[in-house]
């Protein structure tokens, strides 16, 4: 396993290009992302918040979990949303989930879609017109900021890519300000990315890298559940992927 990249900027942006130098095909890690303004979440000094703790880290992976939205989305390449109110247990599966497909089975904005029903709303915002304006701009710094970009998915798909991500390690889990139901936290913890390609000669070659990102969740009454599923109010939901990991 590769050492863990200190470069600052997405999940995707670790990755480079495909340079093909007299008929071998090589792989080159190197390009990186600028990290786009607004990473950080507002914080409010005057706001007091009680601290969370979190148990150790789970030996189980995402695809152990029992209760999930949709087991069939697994055939598609992707990570199944499970059913949980523990925070460590969803934050584990939704980081992976935004670094796990396969060119093969989904297009990208399929995968992108998919990754959008994960969505709730930030309930901190109190009016249904800011609480929607602020999942569009989740969704939307998703696509911009965290996952890979189109033109690497491109990039995969030419030669019969697919990633898996996972969460080995301890999840990091932090109070959320000016929460006041204490419904939410931070998650943040090291996600190691497997990409897999065509070698060019009937067989593939594969490479690992080790990023950190912070996502927030919601487990509580105000998550909204995924409509026409076994998930209720209260399970846990994503509020929002940040382009970078915030660390205390």
């Amino acid at each position: 396993m590769m050492a863990r990249s200190n470069r600052r900027g997405v999940i995707w942006a670790i990755v480079g290009g495909l340079i093909l130098v007299a008929g071998m095909v090589a792989i080159i890690v190197a390009a990186t992302m600028s990290n786009p303004e607004g990473s950080e979440p507002e914080t409010d000094p005057t706001a007091t918040t009680a601290p969370t703790t979190s148990d150790p880290a789970p030996t189980t992976s995402p695809s152990s979990i029992d209760e999930v939205v949709d087991a069939t989305v697994d055939e598609r390449g992707w990570v199944p949303e499970p059913i949980t109110t523990d925070a460590e247990t969803y934050v584990r599966a939704a980081l992976s989930a935004a670094g796990t497909f396969d060119t093969q089975l989904s297009t990208y904005e399929e995968w992108l879609a998919y990754l959008g029903t994960w969505f709730t709303y930030d309930t901190r915002y109190t009016s249904d017109a800011d609480r929607e304006a602020e999942l569009d701009a989740a969704r939307l710094e998703l696509r911009q900021s965290v996952v890979l970009p189109e033109t690497e998915w491109d990039s995969l798909e030419n030669e019969a890519g697919r990633v898996d991500s996972t969460v080995p390690g301890d999840v990091n889990l932090d109070p959320v300000p000016n929460d006041d139901s204490g419904d939410m936290s931070f998650g943040t913890a090291d996600i190691t990315i497997t990409f897999t390609r065509s070698d060019g000669s009937g067989g593939e070659v594969s490479y690992e890298e080790i990023t950190r990102l912070t996502i927030q969740v919601l487990c509580g009454p105000g998550s909204i559940p995924t409509p026409d599923s076994a998930q209720q109010a209260g399970d846990c939901k994503v509020v929002r992927y940040f382009a970078e990991p915030l660390e205390p």
